[in-house]
């Protein structure tokens, strides 16, 4: 077994071969960054205790998920961009940055022999698709290869061994351990170790300056501008939520980085802190404890049954994935939703509930619309293909980490969202002209 850090336990051995020696290299995957990364920590601590070289690996798979390696796609396009502050801030301490291009599973263990290396360290994603991933690797190699949660404030095998019910039964666990785990990170030290003497030519994209606004930047302009907001957060016409999701989703910015900021800056932010530690980290236990966290069949037994008894009710509207796509229902705020998904990559928090619900009522079956829902959420966001993202369809859908509600057609005991709610909720008129140009709200 390797040994761990002086910090609290964040690490879990993805193989049990034992470390014999060689380069350590920290095979970034869901944390895009250099500093505050709890998973580099771990890799760079070894190898600076075993005196070994050490670098940092990222391999730029041709596609993820609805996501393409092409210049017109926009996640590709904000993760490149944030990889090139990676390369930056790596080269300024010394530790080379190697950027693979291809399937990850071809590529890690060819470099993992050549280099000698002797232990790889990642980080931890709840998707399939990433655990697979990584879990064919360790299989693969005959070195150690260990995951590191540098995503979640309290790791997501320490603050529960199951799959919670909701908010209310994972809060008092996740804030028994966070004093033990809101803590400041260390910084690192320049690499003084001979860096892995193998020649690499790094893309060229790499190596132009970056464009986007720094994670650091984008975080103090929240907690100047938008934080003494916060409670205006369900508000889609005001500029009060963190605007932060897209960096969390990419890795370029620590929630605890961002907790330790908040509660540095004596706003009032208990709001806040409970959506970004306790919501998002709910979402990460969904998705690592249900294999089926983006299916019907992961839905609750009370929602499956409310569901499947509706199944048959009749639809006033129905549309297809194409015209949901364009923005081109009845429902004019449903619209807007869309519209400005579509445009910005971003839509309000509070409109995405009421956007995902609309699609199970517009739609032939529960199935459909989860389906439906994932596949725009995760083509238009900069923050799809994340487990908030199936956690919060799955809410809206399948009453995941909801209760029972009076039922309705369609709906069963699903929480209802419509119109008229939103008309009461804030101007919604406003919200319609800025993202579709219309002037009437029917």
């Amino acid at each position: 077994m390797l040994e761990t850090m002086k910090y609290p336990i964040r690490a879990r051995a993805l193989n049990a071969h034992s470390y014999a020696h060689g380069p350590v290299i920290y095979w970034m995957n869901r944390e895009m960054r250099v500093h505050d990364n709890w998973a580099l920590l771990e890799a760079y601590q070894f190898a600076q205790e075993h005196a070994v070289p050490f670098a940092i690996v990222f391999n730029l798979m041709p596609s993820f998920l609805t996501a393409t390696n092409h210049p017109q796609d926009r996640m590709y396009a904000w993760m490149k961009e944030g990889l090139k502050i990676v390369h930056a801030e790596a080269h300024a301490l010394g530790i080379p940055f190697y950027v693979l291009e291809g399937d990850a599973v071809t590529n890690l263990s060819p470099f993992i022999q050549h280099h000698g290396v002797g232990a790889v360290f990642t980080d931890f994603n709840p998707l399939r698709v990433m655990r697979s991933m990584k879990q064919k690797v360790a299989d693969q190699v005959t070195i150690p290869v260990v995951e590191v949660d540098a995503h979640n404030i309290v790791p997501w095998f320490v603050a529960s061994d199951k799959q919670e019910w909701g908010a209310y039964t994972l809060r008092p666990k996740i804030h028994r351990l966070l004093p033990n785990y809101l803590i400041p990170y260390p910084s690192l030290k320049p690499n003084d170790i001979t860096p892995l003497a193998v020649p690499y030519t790094a893309p060229t994209w790499l190596l132009s300056p970056a464009s986007l606004v720094p994670a650091k930047d984008a975080l103090q302009a929240f907690i100047q501008t938008r934080l003494p907001r916060y409670e205006e957060r369900n508000n889609p016409n005001v500029e009060a939520t963190s605007r932060l999701s897209a960096y969390f989703h990419f890795g370029f910015l620590s929630t605890q980085t961002v907790a330790l900021a908040v509660k540095a800056s004596g706003i009032p932010s208990e709001s806040f802190l409970e959506e970004m530690i306790v919501r998002k980290e709910l979402a990460d236990n969904f998705c690592a404890y249900n294999p089926h966290y983006d299916s019907f069949e992961g839905f609750p037994d009370w929602a499956k049954k409310t569901l499947n008894l509706h199944r048959h009710d009749p639809r006033e509207y129905r549309y297809d994935k194409a015209t949901l796509a364009q923005g081109k229902t009845h429902d004019d705020a449903w619209n807007a939703a869309q519209l400005q998904m579509v445009k910005t990559g971003y839509m309000h928090g509070y409109m995405r509930m009421y956007w995902a619900k609309k699609i199970l009522e517009w739609t032939a079956s529960p199935e459909e619309a989860l389906a439906i829902a994932n596949e725009l959420n995760d083509t238009y966001e900069l923050d799809g293909r994340d487990p908030n993202g199936y956690t919060g369809t799955a809410w809206a859908i399948g009453g995941v980490h909801d209760r029972p509600w009076q039922e309705r057609p369609i709906f069963g005991m699903i929480r209802f969202m419509n119109f008229q709610g939103l008309k009461r909720k804030f101007d919604l008129g406003l919200y319609i002209r800025t993202w579709t140009g219309l002037q009437i709200v029917k």
